[in-house]
């Protein structure tokens, strides 16, 4: 099956049959500079997905780019972001399956670009066929519960220290 959506499942984001293909050396502010100069290679690019909507021949996810890390799940601000592309699939997924905001990485051939509007700008977006997607988990951030006083029945009354919660930034 050409379509992998995987989470923390241990799949890997690069299936093996691509791991020769990919151009490894090839950064995503490159492609998006010049589409066609890339037209044919194998890259892998991810993001926040901004839309997701099917058409005729498949499905179009619009994505945010944003670094990857080490094992290619995005990360950073978006601020970080280099551009938007867009990735297709030749099969319909539902819309429900990847909601806005979800971080993906996609490995998949350069295409070519297209230009739709955003707003009232003509943006020329790079487009990358899916061959592989990952659809990974929401993080969870991390936070501080408040300290509270408390009345020991034997030592009287005192601050708790702060507790955090056990879900660091970074896990899946």
């Amino acid at each position: 099956m050409s379509l992998w959506i995987a989470g923390c499942g241990g799949v890997p984001v690069v299936p093996p049959e691509f791991q020769g293909k990919i151009e490894r050396d090839v950064l995503f502010r490159q492609v998006s500079a010049s589409p066609l100069s890339y037209k044919g290679k194998f890259i892998v690019a991810g993001g926040i997905v901004l839309s997701v909507k099917l058409k005729q021949d498949g499905t179009r996810i619009e994505i945010l780019q944003l670094p990857l890390a080490s094992d290619y799940e995005p990360q950073g601000r978006l601020i970080d972001s280099e551009g938007r592309f867009l990735a297709s699939h030749r099969e319909l997924l539902d819309p429900a399956t990847i909601p806005i905001g979800t971080r993906v990485t996609v490995v998949g051939e350069v295409t070519g670009s297209t230009t739709l509007m955003i707003d009232e700008v003509g943006y020329a977006y790079p487009t990358v066929a899916i061959e592989s997607l990952t659809i990974w988990s929401p993080k969870l951030l991390p936070y501080w519960y408040r300290s509270y006083p408390y009345l020991g029945a034997y030592w009287g009354p005192y601050w708790s220290p702060p507790l955090w919660s056990p879900h660091r930034e970074g896990k899946r």
